[in-house]
């Protein structure tokens, strides 16, 4: 049995926009403003296990924490700059855990606010 490779792109954005509950317009304004990963060889843009955490970390800056696209830009730099791949994966790991978390009645009762 093979290992799963968390690092293959397999998912198209609209797979993504289902597995967070965020429509797939949001998703490509995040693409627009230069915060998911960038895929650059391909018409139709694929993402990775790896980089859906990420996206899923973008969604909830930008939507439950309020965050604009250059602070959320500033938050992904310092990440990347300043941690590991191993301590990045680990911190993504925290995040992802926290955000299952998070009940749809919570983000629903944050937007209505």
């Amino acid at each position: 049995m093979a290992l799963l490779n968390n690092d293959k792109d397999i998912l198209p954005l609209s797979s993504i926009s289902e597995l967070l509950s965020a429509k797939i317009r949001t998703l490509k304004m995040y693409e627009d403003k230069g915060l998911l990963p960038q895929k650059n060889n391909k018409i139709k843009k694929l993402y990775s296990i790896n980089d859906v955490k990420i996206i899923a970390f973008v969604h909830y800056l930008a939507n439950i924490k309020k965050i604009n696209a250059n602070g959320i830009k500033y938050i992904l730099e310092i990440i990347d700059e300043n941690m590991d791949e191993q301590n990045r994966n680990s911190f993504l790991d925290i995040i992802e855990s926290k955000l299952e978390n998070i009940s749809e009645n919570d983000i629903q009762d944050l937007e209505s606010f």
